[in-house]
């Protein structure tokens, strides 16, 4: 990281603020026993998190897109986890603190992921709208992460400059998605993947708790 005085914060969701895990397992499992397809361990969507959704339940199908019911899977999938997104669903242990920790020090804050925007609002409503004001889901018309249009966007509506802000993640699409955006990077220990594998994708920046965020952002 450099020495920059950073202003903002764009934060990943899955795996950096909630732990998801379970609730996208249970609504994949859904999706495929509803069409007859065998069910996929929590191991295996710990892997297939990280590229969206649809990249999710692709990854999750015999055949991937190619399956003959693939879009009826996926709909179903999405179906069900706008109405479940948040069974069991929560903020990493910590997180809260930190969030408010940021907040009350001045940090502008907001989410970008890959989720479905409808997921997002659900969630953003439920556990952090007192402290992050933006949180941008899967839209329309605009590439995913690690593209950076989703985190240039959101910086564009919150008026801040690339410079100023900081990236927040714990998947290689996270490191590529600052990389293509810009950003320093802070990836977190606690997600889904492990400090080998994100080493070899060229994190350098670690935070194995929550509150080591805050150490790593108001450090002289």
């Amino acid at each position: 990281m450099t020495k920059t005085r950073y202003t903002a914060v764009i934060w990943d969701l899955d795996g950096t603020l909630l732990d998801t895990l379970e609730d996208l397992c249970l609504a994949v499992n859904h999706a495929l026993r509803a069409f007859g397809e065998p069910e996929r361990p929590m191991a295996d969507i710990r892997l297939f998190a990280g590229n969206g959704v649809r990249r999710l339940v692709a990854l999750s199908t015999p055949g991937g897109e190619e399956h003959p019911r693939f879009e009826d899977i996926f709909r179903c999938f999405k179906d069900y986890y706008v109405e479940h997104c948040s069974d069991h669903t929560g903020l990493y242990p910590g997180m809260k603190e930190t969030l408010r920790a940021l907040h009350a020090k001045g940090y502008r804050m907001a989410v970008v992921s890959n989720k479905l925007q409808a997921g997002v609002d659900e969630l953003f409503r439920e556990h952090f709208s007192d402290t992050v004001e933006l949180a941008v889901g899967e839209r329309p018309g605009v590439p995913r992460k690690p593209a950076p249009d989703m985190v240039l966007g959101a910086l564009r509506e919150m008026g801040v400059a690339p410079s100023q802000a900081v990236y927040i993640g714990d998947s290689e699409v996270d490191l590529a998605t600052a990389r293509n955006a810009g950003l320093d990077c802070i990836t977190v220990l606690w997600g889904f993947r492990d400090r080998e594998w994100l080493e070899k994708q060229g994190a350098r920046t670690f935070a194995g708790r929550p509150e080591d965020i805050v150490r790593l952002l108001t450090q002289d």
